[in-house]
């Protein structure tokens, strides 16, 4: 079969969902890969460069619609090329199957199998073709960058000669792919960060990436992860309340907002209102990651940059991946790659729609004449849910009665312990020689203290201090050291070859734990 590729048409539109690099992968499935020219100048891949890796170049959209089997381009189709699909066909793209009943209609008088890849399920085994997720993560680095050319400050505080300059302050609404992509780049750039979201879940991702996390003090169960594939859901109209309240005790502190939240198949939530673009200092930015759906904020208009009367920039661009079209491209044809690989199982060029696979089954909107549109859940969960136990904090009086009760746990083991131990011991002085019982208590006393010692120390220790840890671990160096003189030339032996071990565990801890410290060291 063949799989094509045809020119973006829409406007502005630079990317492509064929590399030349991932032509060699489709061919690598048994596909014969084909298209249009021109196809990939704006993202930088030229015509030769497809030649090179075998891939056929038209010089017609119409000669290629005609002769592929498979076409895999970017953008939801036109109602011209709506009109190129025959029966048979798969089309695999962004589609927009949610707001767009006509093209679903079309598809379906065609006959034509359409897979959209914004329906991808977002489930482990299936993160390798979540095109969202890869455009998302373009979409909010690319916020940052966009919102530091429009900002005219500097990210990071410094103080130089002519006086000091502090650091911005960011607020990035959704904690999202895109959310997190936008939050990485902003503290990179030495910019206090903040993020907000309303699944609590995401708290620790954020504040693991140098941003800080913006709590509401409200309490509301809020519906996880699992049950809405990973994505945020609808909240109550009393939490919103809160929220906004915050976005407005917010408002006059920050530089920059970057909104990103986005419902699936909903209209973007409104949560940074007029009254809030107004209580923002002279010179601020907001970027609306979520413009295409109406967007977050009050005054965005898509696709364009928008001065209010405050002197607050709204910037609503919707082509954020597309300024990166190389880097989009190269995302994208690999997750339609993926996506291929799905569908050719046993790679020999030749689809397997498999409508029992999760993935393949969530993410086709239209097969064999019929609307399949909107699938069924995913019978694995997006994400594993938790169990819900409620955690009781203890009284001082349970607390205490909890640590004796521990205390005596360990004594009556520790007690056993020695109890076995010395019952072995006597055991074995009845029919051991003497010599062999001084060797033996000695090695025993070793053992047991060095255990005893190093089993105390915090694992979380263990790293930052390891040297030190090694010394404590070799203790049992000294039990080498008192064999060493005992007359017989076998524990001589064993005893030297024991002091030379525990001298390397020793010394060659000392020496890693240097060479770890010189890495942090300025030159």
């Amino acid at each position: 079969m063949i799989i094509g590729t045809p020119k973006e048409i829409f406007e502005g539109e630079a990317r492509v969902a064929m590399t030349p690099e991932s032509a060699l992968q489709l061919q690598k499935l048994g596909y014969d890969c084909m298209i249009e020219t021109g196809a990939g100048e704006a993202a930088g891949f030229s015509d030769a460069a497809y030649k090179e890796v075998g891939v056929t170049v038209k010089k017609t959209a119409n000669a290629l619609w005609k002769d592929a089997d498979i076409i895999a381009k970017v953008r939801p189709p036109s109602d011209e090329e709506l009109k190129r699909l025959t029966k048979g066909k798969t089309l695999i793209s962004f589609f927009n199957p949610g707001g767009n009943e006509a093209g679903l209609d079309a598809a379906k008088a065609k006959g034509a199998n359409v897979i959209a890849m914004e329906m991808v399920p977002r489930i482990s085994r299936a993160q390798k073709m979540d095109a969202l997720s890869s455009m998302a993560n373009i979409a909010g680095y690319r916020a940052v960058i966009e919102a530091g050319n429009n900002f005219g400050r500097f990210f990071t505080g410094q103080i130089t000669a002519a006086g000091k300059v502090p650091p911005a302050k960011v607020l990035v609404v959704g904690a999202g792919v895109a959310g997190l992509a936008a939050i990485g780049a902003a503290t990179s750039l030495g910019a206090i960060t903040y993020a907000f979201d309303v699944r609590p879940e995401v708290a620790e991702q954020v504040e693991s990436m140098g941003a800080e996390f913006v709590y509401l003090d409200f309490e509301e169960e809020q519906q996880d992860g699992a049950s809405s594939g990973g994505y945020a859901s609808v909240s109550s109209p009393e939490f919103r309340e809160a929220q906004l309240a915050k976005f407005r005790e917010l408002a006059p502190d920050m530089d920059i907002v970057i909104t990103t939240a986005l419902i699936p198949n909903r209209e973007a939530p409104k949560l940074w209102l007029e009254d809030m673009v107004k209580s923002m200092k002279r010179g601020s930015v907001i970027i609306d990651l979520a413009a295409e759906k109406g967007g977050n904020v009050e005054g965005t208009v898509m696709d364009e940059k928008v001065v209010t009367d405050n002197g607050v920039t709204i910037i609503g661009y919707t082509d954020f991946p597309s300024r990166m079209a190389a880097q989009s491209s190269s995302l994208y044809a690999t997750n339609i790659r993926h996506m291929m690989t799905d569908l050719t199982p046993e790679k020999d060029g030749q689809i397997n729609h498999n409508m029992e696979d999760d993935v393949i089954r969530g993410a086709t909107v239209t097969f064999e004449g019929e609307i399949t549109f909107p699938p069924p859940p995913p019978k694995v969960q997006a994400i594993a849910t938790r169990p819900k136990t409620e955690v009781k904090e203890l009284t001082p009086e349970e607390r205490k009665a909890q640590e004796l009760a521990a205390f005596k746990a360990q004594t009556r083991s520790q007690v056993t312990l020695l109890g076995v131990g010395g019952l072995l011991m006597l055991l074995v002085g009845l029919y051991a020689p003497a010599s062999f019982m001084q060797h033996f208590i000695v090695f025993v006393l070793a053992v047991f203290v060095g255990f005893q010692v190093i089993w105390n120390v915090s694992h979380s220790l263990h790293t930052p201090l390891m040297a030190v840890t090694n010394a404590i671990s070799s203790i049992i160096i000294l039990g080498a050291l008192m064999q060493i003189g005992s007359g017989s030339f076998l524990v001589i032996l064993l005893a030297a070859v024991s002091v030379f071990m525990a001298g390397i565990n020793i010394f060659g801890g000392f020496l890693v734990t240097r060479r770890m410290l010189a890495m942090f060291q300025k030159s």
